[in-house]
């Protein structure tokens, strides 16, 4: 196997504050122990296929500092010229990372009896934590895959759908734009607030997006729940598509008010579960492909034959 062919190159990060650097690197070969440790930070190499090895985290990572901490340990395990290693690949062969973010979700916390007004504070990544860093046989595999990623939102349905190589992984209620049109401070236009409807691609990830009033041109400095609670607005990465080759900006993004879910309300953008962005957000990278189409006839978990109602008046 490829792995058992190359000589295990063993990442010594020092950190300082997280901080990672490419300089410290040291070679060992099979016949070397299975566990090291250097500058704080210990890198255990398997004896198995598809893992390179596991990265142990030195300090506890909240929310708020999770993209700029993977960020550079990504900077410093993808040193190598036959494949590349990024932030989707490092989750993909971590599971659990995308667990405990979906767990996050604000109302599945208040559903255990937490609750929480700023998400970003809490411990995603814990001290002592290993992170299994994948070798170019699973990313590779893993490429292939994401490059298959379909989002299928049908408007009137208020249903989003995630395809992976012709398998759905996601099938998720959303929030749509409303069948109106409204003078915006932000544009200094009237625009009409329907989401667009077409064919297009995923261009732009906002993975610490400022949450605007469009009214106002002003960032909230929080958000009201659906239950009556005021909390700060969770980090949740948004994505913006292209649709029909035009940058309408309607994204497809969280809403921390799920009683939206299953109405035209937005104004344009397509609203989720905070749980369900993030899996959304770590299956359609850039270049994923795009539809959002506007069937009035589908067929329900019954087998039934139904007309959803034509919520933009586009039969009329």
């Amino acid at each position: 196997m490829l792995i058992r062919k190359i000589l295990y190159i063993l990442i010594a990060i020092c950190f300082s504050c997280g901080v990672t650097t490419r300089k410290n690197l040291a070679v060992a070969t099979e016949k070397d122990t299975s566990q090291h440790s250097m500058n704080g930070l210990s890198m255990e190499i398997p004896k198995r296929d598809s893992i390179l090895g596991w990265v142990k985290i030195p300090e506890d990572i909240k929310v708020k500092n999770y993209f700029k901490f993977m960020d550079k340990l990504v900077l410093n395990v993808d040193t190598f010229d036959n494949w590349h290693i990024d932030e989707y690949m490092l989750v993909h062969a971590n599971a659990w990372i995308l667990d405990s973010l979906r767990s996050f979700d604000y109302y599945n916390m208040m559903a255990q009896g937490r609750f929480i007004y700023d998400q970003s504070e809490l411990v995603i990544l814990h001290k002592g934590d290993s992170l299994a860093v994948p070798d170019s046989i699973y990313t590779s595999a893993l490429r292939r895959k994401l490059a298959t990623s379909v989002i299928d939102v049908n408007l009137p349905e208020f249903t989003l759908r995630l395809y992976q190589m012709n398998d759905t992984i996601l099938t998720c209620p959303v929030r749509v734009g409303r069948d109106a049109e409204k003078f915006l401070f932000v544009v200094g236009r009237t625009v009409n607030l329907r989401t667009p409807i077409g064919v297009g691609e995923i261009v732009r990830t906002d993975r610490m997006h400022k949450v605007i009033n469009l009214d106002t041109g002003k960032e909230y400095p929080g958000t009201n729940r659906d239950d009556k609670r005021f909390t700060k607005i969770p980090i949740i990465p948004w994505i913006e598509p292209s649709i029909n080759g035009i940058r309408y900006g309607a994204m497809i993004h969280p809403t921390t008010n799920p009683t939206t879910l299953g109405k035209a309300y937005s104004h344009g953008c397509i609203g989720t579960k905070e749980a369900d962005a993030w899996t959304i957000y770590y299956n359609a990278p850039v270049g994923t492909k795009v539809i959002f189409r506007y069937d009035l006839r589908v067929v329900n978990e019954n087998g039934d034959t139904i007309m959803l109602n034509d919520i933009y008046h586009l039969m009329d």
